[in-house]
């Protein structure tokens, strides 16, 4: 029985959320650096997929051990899809909220569509496979909350954005958890 699962991550936010999802299993998910890989792959792919396996396979060949990666990002409408599988280098850190407020600027609201995709790579010994999750909301035109990362404050989701959210109701909707929960069914059948 699987009992533990390294995280391809050191970010607390994300390991945090997979923890509480994957906790009814009986796994416990723990970083890649407590696991001992303190890498960073070069996310050179074209999708959330192939950059979720490159970083899972990375450092499964390190831990030789279960491993979950994600890869995920916000595709908003009226930009095309951006900033898409380029989310975290859309914008220097902490600045991507302002970026995309400024490029929606004079988008109207029933144009601000937009949803969070995550993919969830996972390899063991004898299996690879993705899982997928996704959120749909709109862009807001202010940065609102304080619980939450990245472009969550400006995600609207219903009528509040996900850093407005309790971090329980941010599990039951969110494009991680989604794509957590499809990952859970699929451990829950390996048994």
């Amino acid at each position: 029985m699987l009992k533990k699962i390294v995280m391809a991550t050191n970010n607390a936010n994300k390991l945090r959320e997979s923890g509480e999802i994957l906790a009814p299993l009986g796994i416990e998910v723990i970083s890649q650096r407590d696991a001992g890989a303190d890498i960073e792959p070069e996310e050179n792919g074209t999708t959330f997929a192939e950059n979720a396996m490159i970083k899972a396979k990375a450092v499964y060949d390190i831990v030789k051990i279960p491993v979950i990666a994600d890869d995920s990002g916000l595709c908003v409408n009226a930009l095309d899809g951006r900033p898409g599988v380029y989310s975290a280098r859309y914008a220097p850190k902490g600045e991507e909220c302002a970026k995309l407020i400024e490029e929606m600027k004079d988008v109207p609201d029933e144009k601000r569509g937009a949803s969070f995709q995550c993919v969830i790579a996972y390899v063991d010994d004898n299996s690879c496979f993705t899982v997928n999750g996704g959120c749909i909301g709109k862009i807001g035109y202010e940065e609102k909350g304080t619980n939450g990362f990245g472009y969550d404050p400006v995600f609207v989701c219903g009528d509040r954005t996900m850093a407005e959210m309790s971090a329980e109701e941010k599990n039951k909707l969110s494009h991680r958890g989604a794509a957590l929960r499809a990952l859970y069914e699929m451990l829950s059948k390996k048994g």
